[in-house]
């Protein structure tokens, strides 16, 4: 069996789910801690002047672990992103089939983020038709610490043979350590292509959303 494992991300680019694809089990790690300004509670979508974030506004304390970080519901987030999607994608080829899919979602009440994250990543999963089975590290038992350390007791809850790296991981695992427990260990090499996006000058490293809305599932 080969796994995967990564942040439970906000509507997630290309890459997440090329990873996703690859694997049998993909694991969302919502048990480590939450990161501001990165990708757990925001991402980007194509407009006529470039890009721009789309938030969801969250209530956190500094070492609150991602599945405790709840949403800020005091302000009218969803109604906001719903209008830049519109506004900005209304023209898209696919905008009329795949809009109501995230107006439904939009319309569901989510208290904490990594609720709303990990239903944004099936819908798009789905959307990609991936198979790979996906779990929330939080159901499963204490892990350790240590970064390669809680990545090897992932894969041997479910006899692992191969472990599925972001090419980030480079930066900071331990290789000796998979070795020594006969596991695996790949890296991912995503190259990103350019695709027709509306609005002039390509931008990429999109929501998967942009993709989606241009060429549809």
């Amino acid at each position: 069996m080969k796994i995967a494992v990564h942040q439970p991300q906000f509507m997630p680019w290309l890459g997440y789910f090329d990873k996703m694809a690859k694997v049998d089990l993909f694991i969302l790690l919502d048990t480590v801690q939450f990161k501001k300004n990165e990708f757990q509670n925001r991402n980007k979508i194509k407009t006529s002047s470039g890009w721009q974030w789309l938030t969801v506004p969250v209530c956190f304390r500094f070492g609150d672990k991602i599945n405790e970080v709840k949403i800020n519901n005091t302000l009218n987030w969803k109604k906001k992103h719903l209008h830049s999607i519109k506004t900005n994608y209304g023209k898209a080829p696919f905008f009329g089939e795949l809009c109501p899919l995230l107006e439904d979602l939009y319309s569901s009440e989510y208290k904490l983020l990594s609720d709303l994250n990990y239903d944004t990543i099936k819908l798009i999963k789905n959307l990609f038709q991936i198979n790979s089975k996906i779990i929330l590290a939080s159901s499963l038992p204490a892990l350790r610490e240590e970064a390669t350390d809680r990545l090897i007791d992932i894969c041997k809850i479910f006899n692992a043979d191969t472990y599925l790296a972001g090419a980030g991981g480079k930066n900071y695992m331990k290789y000796q350590k998979f070795e020594k427990e006969g596991i695996k260990l790949q890296f991912q090499n995503y190259i990103h292509h350019d695709y027709h996006q509306l609005f002039e000058s390509f931008e990429p490293y999109m929501s998967s959303l942009d993709y989606l809305f241009n060429y549809g599932h």
